[in-house]
């Protein structure tokens, strides 16, 4: 027996060896199969790059302009490429850099680990230089965050971090790491994290709510699905395919579930919320069956909750506990993994069509499009529009590239025109809105699906703020199309400012430089159209370039994003103009 116990110890023992804390950073990264982060050196980190340097040939680093840069672009290459995006940044203001993009990858559901450097232990408190509690700053916008003070700590440490960060309602992980820990020494093993105490990332699917759901949707005779960014998440692109089909339901979506079904589907039936399509707008308070499936009913969406869906019974599909009932009181919560509880009620629901409910829809389509849609996409006016440029993309592009977009009047216009035939194809920043996303997104975006086309669909204002990830393009060489549509104005906020403050363009209307010269002292191949004969020929000219490519759109100055619901309207109350 003694002897079976002794052999037992030697099969279960894991080999170690001895390294310092900041190479076993470097040994976690490659174990996780990371082979690319995005971060900027300084002080409190340089261990970390110090050993990186060894590790060049298998783990590579993109040096961004900026730390907001290296999050923004961490997200684009989880956003495409269904893996965990890592930034690394030192102490204090490198931090403190961090903190948009992690706030923006919370709210948008994004897996990312970030890694920071800390001054040493021994300083903790002290205000020393660059000093920064980045652990307090992040807490309310991280999944989880964890200081580590001890060389010995780290592999279980980013194990853990690796592993929330993927896992169930995925969301950005930021792990501190003292200088003293990275210069410690530690007899290094690396074990993937397969679970932890307390953390439950997929709760378990009651078989009597999917009983019910299905009563529901068989009986109902004006159902209505919404998807949000939970299909994608959970790679349930085919799975809802099935659903939706099957049961005969148009299908809208949240501008993060965008491109989860193809555009051209006959069940897409469009954009809900703020800027979205009429039809299914309007149709949200006629419903009789509501089946909101891996969204989460944001006030962007929903519009005035007081009269949202008041007419409708209400099943929502969610992994989070926490969004049950959270803004939306529903009939039927549906928990787990939309993958699996979609497979499951398949075969629980009748085959059906709803072919005069889906007219419905289509009717509200041909209003939108002679009042709103026909102008936009073939303008009369001298000036070119934002749609029209859209409607160029498409034609290049037909349908199979990633649409990045930033935040404004553009990034509506976007979500509205872009057509899509691939799932993970529209990146924006949904939930936070933060400008200046898109630039670094795209660098990331493109290098995590490096085979397919990736456009940056940018404002004037948006571009300035991160302008200068030009630099990074410039260095990686890494071949996103990037296109400003210029109408020298913060164009949303300008919007406004014109239907609910009389036109009193407070700070909006921009000053702006010359982006053709900034592009080109980056060796950036570019272009300016002004005129509607230009437009095509230029898209192609980009589209078809095979190195990074800058094309700057002037359009028309005070054109607006409509439908539009006004904050605090109901949904039904959009308006067309």
């Amino acid at each position: 027996m003694e002897t079976q116990t002794q052999t037992l110890k030697k099969e279960t023992k894991i080999s170690t060896e001895r390294m310092t804390g900041a190479e076993a950073v470097i040994r976690c990264l490659l174990a996780e199969g990371v082979d690319l982060i995005y971060g900027y050196p300084g002080g409190a980190i340089m261990p970390v790059y110090d050993e990186l340097y060894k590790y060049r040939d298998q783990l590579h680093h993109v040096l961004t302009r900026h730390e907001q840069g290296a999050t923004h672009a961490a997200q684009g290459y989880a956003r495409t490429s269904g893996k965990v995006g890592v930034a690394i940044a030192t102490s204090g203001p490198g931090a403190t850099n961090f903190v948009t993009g992690i706030a923006d990858a919370q709210i948008d559901s994004t897996p990312m680990v970030c890694i920071t450097g800390q001054v040493g232990s021994h300083l903790l408190g002290s205000d020393a230089f660059q000093e920064t509690d980045i652990i307090g700053i992040s807490t309310p916008i991280t999944k989880w965050n964890h200081q580590v003070t001890k060389a010995e700590d780290i592999p279980a440490v980013l194990a853990k971090a690796f592993y929330v960060a993927r896992s169930g309602r995925p969301g950005p992980v930021l792990i501190d790491i003292t200088k003293d820990a990275q210069f410690g020494e530690l007899d290094f093993a690396y074990s993937t994290c397969k679970g932890v105490r307390s953390y439950k990332p997929v709760p378990e699917t009651d078989l009597k709510s999917l009983e019910q759901a299905a009563k529901l949707i068989n009986k109902a005779k004006k159902p209505m699905v919404v998807f949000g960014q939970g299909v994608i998440l959970g790679e349930a692109e085919e799975e809802l395919k099935n659903f939706i089909e099957k049961s005969g339901t148009p299908s809208a979506w949240t501008i993060l579930g965008l491109s989860a079904l193809p555009t051209s589907h006959p069940l897409n039936v469009g954009m809900v919320g703020m800027h979205g399509n009429y039809g299914p707008n309007k149709l949200t308070n006629e419903c009789d069956l509501l089946l909101a499936i891996g969204m989460r009913f944001d006030d962007r969406v929903t519009g005035n909750l007081e009269t949202y869906a008041k007419q409708a019974k209400i099943v929502h599909f969610e992994i989070d506990p926490a969004e049950i009932n959270k803004n939306v009181k529903v009939d039927v919560a549906v928990m787990g993994d939309v993958k699996d509880t979609l497979s499951q009620i398949l075969p629980m629901i009748q085959s059906n069509s709803h072919d005069s409910w889906l007219q419905e829809f289509r009717d509200y389509d041909a209003i939108e499009y002679d009042k709103v849609i026909k102008e936009e996409l073939f303008p009369s006016q001298e000036g070119l529009s934002m749609g029209e440029v859209l409607r160029g993309i498409n034609k290049e592009t037909k349908g199979d590239a990633v649409i990045v977009s930033d935040v404004g009047q553009h990034q509506m216009i976007a979500c509205r025109y872009a057509e899509f035939n691939k799932s993970k194809s529209n990146i924006t920043s949904g939930g936070l809105g933060t400008m200046g996303f898109a630039l670094p997104a795209a660098i990331g975006a493109k290098m995590g699906v490096p085979d397919r086309e990736v456009v940056a669909i940018i404002g004037d204002g948006g571009y300035q703020m991160t302008i200068q990830e030009l630099g990074t393009i410039f260095q990686t060489k890494v071949p996103v199309k990037i296109v400003v549509l210029n109408n020298d104005f913060l164009g949303m906020v300008r919007q406004w400012q014109q239907l609910f403050f009389d036109k009193r363009y407070a700070s909006t209307e921009m000053v702006n430089p010359d982006f053709i010269k900034i592009a080109e002292g980056y060796h950036i191949k570019s272009t300016r159209v002004t005129k509607r004969e230009n437009l095509q020929e230029a898209i192609a000219e980009m589209i078809a370039s095979k190195e990074p490519y800058f094309l700057e759109v002037c359009v028309e100055k005070e054109n607006n994003v409509f439908p539009m619901i006004p904050t605090g309207a109901s949904v039904s109350d959009i308006r067309l103009e």
